[in-house]
């Protein structure tokens, strides 16, 4: 057997570790990560290695050569261009030649018996075999479900919580017969998870699982790093140390040279020092590596912490549960709280304070008696991604600074063809304002152009940008609707869509390499600034194109709108007027204080729209909230709809819509919509909402989130609340309605969505455990796991993807059943957290 490493990656999530070296080159124990596990597949008489590179791989080659020093003997593999990963095995084919071979990551910690997953792979007679383990948080892996034979059944790569289905996952470990390279294409991307695995299946090729028993964690980011030292030295990871073996009163000495200390020093706990380490009179080590060159001042006091090598830490040093890299200095009387990652080549002066959980990147100077509570060049939340579904949200002015939106406009310009033309908008926040400005800059060093709309709602910007070919892409710069401390940037393709992961990941690679693209003075690009008349004009003539305001001017509409404090505020009004909807206006102004106590003005919204719809006789209310797409919508009769009623007035109303002009219109619903009611002109489609193209949303009529999200795509294929209620308005005037009559012909049911807290660390294991409640049940796995109880009752649990709980969603046909159901499941969900 021959053993294939994988060995290329970026490393991109565990920045700045990688600065300057691949990820598997990353010391563990003062050993390269990779040589751990190539040495233990050595051991089991594995002597032909195949090593797949692609970042920065001399390193890799410089250190391992051929492999006569390790006893083996390595080739290496090195693509012109990312081929993926089953791609880049293809490229080693004729190296593997017809011998069955390994397939091993070499980035990851491990203390697996190779010698029972082979067993097993013969065993089961298997074309390919894929190594499961149990771990707490998923979502990084390919999670994998097999039967009791170890046929896999299903399997899916980097899921989202709600698309996971078990804490049991791939861990990259496969053992292959050479004809399944056949399957794989030559020369293009092609990918494990996503590619190969699928057509197997398809084929009919079985994938067999395995479950290993023991430690494994792929060291995905500087945290887990970290982590795998605190379990190597407190003996969770049955990992050799090499060097030899020192007891001492509180702990143990492991090193490949002899140390004399002085009495003064103390060992505690398991400590490992490199060659030519220093110790001081009155150094006190408390679950320590260092590596190489380390020198340690007097009295100075280390624990839980990894040091590399070539680094000096100065006397009366306190560091806790740090990652010291290469060529650093550390001054006099120095204080780190726990967290600490610093980068090579820096200089931290005496009397310096870090506080918690602080990365300092490569090549930074710290004065002396400096306090540093920030990261410098990132903040906390981005050492491993910044794009969440298309968006970056952060503290204003602390995770979000200018000088980071600066660099993420410059990794987002790279992307760009130079000389395209981007929309750049905000609310009226005086924090959106200020990144903005500064997002504009890092815009233009890329050779992008910027059309400058200023403030005005995110609709107008997104119809704008989707109804001109030459605008490439757009951003949005919002505050956070539940924190007013928070700014959100929204990027969107040149379709007006929320830009994909792939998108998303390629612009953090650039962010996290520095990847920009500074062009030649003479390509900087330029800012267009608009006055927004022609924008809104060209707003409302769409609007008017596709809806006709005469049939509004005939009835005599009257309506009620709560602006409340958003962007809209600045056109709306005049749409209605000019459509002849009689309305009455409220918060139709600026007002930050408000927004900063967004429950409060809800609930105050609520209240004064229910009393004068009521009290004037209105048609109906609308609250259109400040810096989303979310509607809600109020009754004639002065009941607020809520999430659902409004769904499902809406839903009514396309449905009467449809019957009369004898068609059958599409809708596309999220998975937890309620689905109690039949719509006999409807096709209803349901699934996740998320990476859709322009194309495959103009399939439908509507699409709604079932959260006071409407998209109409007659108009757009965005969320559009202020073109929603005109629709709504326009169905009831065409059909001649009341919103209270389309209520009152709807049949009460239960509805409910909760949130159970439950840590991040046991989301996969209730995945699970909601799996096996499903046997003998009907099920979905669609999003979530969601369980019918009976033909109308169902449960449907979704990890939240962000937050530590599980968002639950509940429907039944009474009050009673749909309580009992909530009561049952929250008991169960509380005994299957318990250890």
């Amino acid at each position: 057997m021959k053993a294939v490493v994988m060995a290329g990656g970026f490393g991109t999530r565990i920045q700045p570790l990688t600065n300057s070296r691949p990820k598997p080159m990353l010391p563990i124990i003062n050993k390269p990560m990779m040589e751990h596990t190539m040495m233990t597949l050595r051991d089991l008489g594995i002597k032909e290695f195949i090593v797949l590179l692609y970042f920065k791989p001399q390193i890799i080659k410089d250190y391992f050569g051929d492999g006569s020093d390790f006893g083996i003997k390595i080739t290496y593999v090195v693509p012109d261009e990312d081929f993926g990963t089953a791609g880049a095995v293809k490229l080693a084919e004729d190296l593997i030649g017809d011998e069955n071979f390994i397939i091993i990551s070499g980035d990851l910690v491990t203390d697996f018996d190779f010698q029972k997953i082979f067993d097993y792979h013969k065993e089961k007679n298997a074309k390919l075999s894929i190594t499961l383990t149990s771990v707490e948080n998923p979502l990084e892996f390919g999670v994998v479900i097999a039967n009791a034979d170890g046929k896999i059944e299903k399997f899916l790569e980097k899921p989202s919580w709600g698309e996971v289905f078990s804490d049991t996952i791939n861990t990259g470990i496969y053992i292959i017969e050479p004809e399944i390279l056949k399957y794989i294409p030559k020369n293009e991307n092609y990918d494990f998870g996503k590619n190969l695995f699928p057509r197997l299946m398809k084929e009919g090729v079985e994938l067999i699982a395995g479950n290993a028993e023991g430690y494994w964690r792929d060291v995905g980011n500087p945290e887990s790093y970290r982590d795998v030292y605190e379990d190597i030295l407190t003996g969770k990871v049955n990992i050799k140390i090499p060097g030899k073996k020192v007891t001492f009163p509180d702990g143990v000495l492991y090193s490949e040279v002899p140390y004399e200390l002085d009495k003064s020093i103390e060992i505690v706990g398991t400590v490992v020092l490199g060659k030519n380490v220093k110790l001081a009179k009155g150094v006190k080590l408390s679950n320590v590596v260092l590596g190489d060159n380390v020198s340690i001042g007097i009295n100075s006091k280390i624990r839980n912490t990894v040091i590399w090598n070539d680094v000096v830490v100065d006397k009366n040093a306190m560091l806790d549960s740090c990652v010291i890299c290469n060529n650093n200095s550390i001054g006099k009387n120095v204080t780190v709280k726990a967290g600490l990652i610093l980068a090579e080549g820096c200089e931290i002066g005496q009397l310096v304070t870090v506080e918690k959980d602080v990365t300092i990147w490569a090549d930074k100077i710290i004065e002396d008696a400096s306090i540093v509570s920030n990261s410098l060049i990132l903040g906390s939340k981005y050492k491993n991604s910044i794009f969440e579904n298309g968006m970056v949200l952060g503290h204003s002015n602390v995770e979000l600074s200018c000088e980071m939106v600066t660099k993420l406009a410059e990794a987002f310009g790279a992307q760009l063809p130079v000389g395209s033309t981007v929309l750049v908008s905000r609310d009226y926040h005086k924090n959106s304002r200020m990144l903005k400005r500064a997002f504009l800059g890092g815009l233009l060093s890329a050779g992008v152009n910027v059309i400058d709309y200023k403030d005005l709602p995110s609709a107008v910007l997104r119809h704008s940008l989707v109804n001109h070919d030459d605008y490439t892409a757009g951003v949005y710069f919002g505050q956070k609707l539940e924190d007013a401390s928070s700014t959100v940037l929204t990027f969107y393709n040149h379709e007006a869509l929320r830009i994909n992961n792939d998108i998303s990941k390629k612009i953090e690679k650039a962010f996290f390499k520095d990847a920009f693209r500074r062009v030649d003075y003479s390509k900087i690009g330029k800012i267009y600034e608009s006055d927004q008349v022609k924008e809104y004009q060209m707003y409302k003539q769409s609007i008017q194109n596709v809806l006709s305001s005469h049939q509004f001017k005939r009835v005599g509409f009257r309506v009620a709108v709560d602006m409340m404090h958003g962007m809209a505020s600045g056109l709306f009004p005049d749409i209605l007027n000019e459509m002849g909807i009689d309305n009455i206006m409220f918060n139709a102004y600026d007002d930050e204080p408000s927004l900063a106590n967004i429950n409060k003005l809800i609930k105050r919204s609520t209240e004064d729209m229910s009393a004068v719809v009521k009290a004037l006789k209105l048609n109906a209310g609308f609250m259109i909230y400040p810096y989303g797409q979310r509607l809600d919508i109020m009754c004639d009769d002065g009941i607020p709809l809520g999430k659902q009623g409004s769904l499902y007035a809406v839903l009514t109303l396309l449905n009467m819509k449809a019957k009369i002009e004898g068609v059958k219109k599409n809708v596309f619903l999220p998975t937890w919509a309620a689905d109690i009611v039949y719509f006999d002109s409807l096709n209803i489609s349901r699934g996740q909402y998320s990476n859709f193209t322009s194309a495959q949303l103009k399939k439908y009529d509507l699409i709604a989130t079932g959260e006071g999200n409407f998209t109409f795509i007659e108009f757009s294929t965005h969320r559009d609340s202020m073109y929603a209620i005109l629709k709504i308005l326009e169905m009831m005037i065409s059909l001649d309605v009341t919103l209270s009559k389309v209520i009152a012909s709807m049949p009460s049911f239960y509805y409910q969505s909760s949130e159970i807290k439950c840590p991040q660390a046991l989301k996969g294991k209730m995945m699970r455990m909601f799996l096996e409640d499903a046997h003998g049940k009907e099920s979905s796995t669609l999003d979530g796991v969601k369980i019918w109880l009976d033909k109308n009752d169902w449960i449907l649990m979704i990890p939240d993807q962000y937050n530590d709980h599980l968002n639950i969603y509940i429907q039944a046909e009474t009050t009673a059943k749909g309580e009992e159901i909530l009561a049952t499941y929250s008991a169960k969900i509380l005994e299957w957290s318990r250890p």
